[in-house]
């Protein structure tokens, strides 16, 4: 007998898509990958002799919360990036990487039968993190309109009062938009008016142009905002360039790290010991964050070069994608890579279908994560592809 699950409803994951799409045609070029969000600059020379100094730790069980020194060196940087003061003990907890955060989040603090607010297009696990525990989905559009973040103003109360969670990304993820101190502040005003949660995922933070995103965190503290109405997420796989590493935090206040923490003495992995001690090293060194910024801001400026004179270019403030406005995203995508051997990816996979209209359809996502020579290449052979 088969027995129907919630599950069944499940969105068609990102890159089984992208395959159907894109694998039975032949690449009309040398392939050049510019669809997965995958670090390829260099870590810092130093983790492999720390992770192999730390490898006796293999021997044991790994502490789940946590060590002390990976939890003090999370807070020493968050008291140095937003100057924000956090309990080691109670204010953070320790990740196998910020997807499990965000999903176990859910699980830990949002009730059944709740909205969950869900900025679109967006990371698919906010919502097979909703429906996981029988929360409804609620989509917020992202439009050069609103300038690629929800509009706050266009949320009626209805749906407001009965919201446990709004998850936001700042930087934004695919389209790079930043969340001002104004916008943060609005919304944890809404926050606390309404009673919900906000759900920030940073883990694009480090990787911005001029001056540094400010987070939620840092908001909260600053409007006096009660620390349990921010839940935030941070990684070190854009931050240091090691997702393979899989590690992170979630930062809030004490009791929903408590029951955070509850679950995950039943349902998390831990961080293995030796990889904690590699990452309360990259926490505590900022140097190759910068190095590593100025990576990305040396490709920002070329591609704006390469897109100049074209209208429709809008250049990111952060993160290290281009969200690029086409036609059609899956006609633009299958064109690249029949003609050129380009692969993108199409922003309605980063979208869902609310009353017949995807705010993503119209775009194509580009990660800038190769070498400077190679992502020159490949926006060069998009640009004369579909905008000339």
């Amino acid at each position: 007998m088969t027995y129907p699950s919630r599950f069944d409803a499940l969105p068609t994951a990102t890159w089984p898509r992208l395959r159907a799409l894109l694998d039975p045609h032949t690449p009309g070029g040398d392939i050049i990958n510019m669809t997965i969000g995958e670090p390829k600059h260099p870590f810092p020379e130093w983790v492999g002799a720390a992770l192999t100094d730390a490898v006796a730790g293999f021997n044991s069980y790994p502490d789940n919360n946590g060590t002390p020194e990976l939890r003090n060196a999370i807070t020493g940087y968050l008291q140095r990036r937003y100057d924000v003061a956090l309990d080691p003990d109670a204010n953070v907890m320790v990740l196998n990487g910020t997807r499990e955060g965000l999903f176990n989040a859910v699980i830990a603090l949002c009730p059944a039968g709740t909205n969950v607010l869900i900025p679109n297009p967006f990371y698919q696990v906010y919502t097979v993190a909703a429906m996981s525990v029988g929360a409804r989905s609620v989509y917020l559009p992202c439009t050069q309109e609103t300038g690629f973040l929800p509009d706050l103003d266009a949320i009626d109360d209805k749906t407001l009062e009965n919201t446990s969670a709004f998850f936001l990304c700042s930087p934004s993820n695919p389209q790079g938009a930043i969340a001002s101190d104004a916008y943060w502040t609005q919304l944890l005003e809404l926050a606390e008016r309404f009673d919900f949660k906000v759900f920030a995922d940073e883990c694009y933070a480090e990787i911005y142009r001029d001056v540094p995103p400010c987070g939620a965190l840092e908001i909260a503290a600053k409007t006096g905002t009660d620390p349990e109405r921010v839940v935030a997420f941070h990684s070190l796989s854009k931050r240091s360039n090691v997702p393979g590493l899989r590690s992170g935090f979630v930062a809030s206040g004490p009791e929903n790290i408590r029951r955070i923490k509850q679950l995950r003495a039943y349902a998390g992995c831990p961080v293995p010991g030796p990889i904690q001690h590699v990452s309360a090293r990259l926490w505590a060194d900022d140097d190759h964050v910068v190095a590593n910024r100025q990576l990305y801001c040396g490709k920002f400026a070329a591609a704006d070069h390469i897109f100049a004179g074209i209208n429709s270019y809008q250049s990111p403030q952060a993160g290290f994608f281009l969200w690029l406005p086409v036609d059609d995203g899956e006609a633009a995508a299958l064109n690249l890579w029949t003609k050129t051997g380009v692969r993108v990816l199409p922003g309605a996979y980063l979208g869902q279908t609310v009353e017949e209209q995807n705010p993503a359809s119209g775009y194509i996502r580009v990660a800038l994560v190769a070498p400077k020579q190679e992502t020159q290449r490949g926006l060069t052979i998009i640009r004369d592809c579909l905008y000339e």
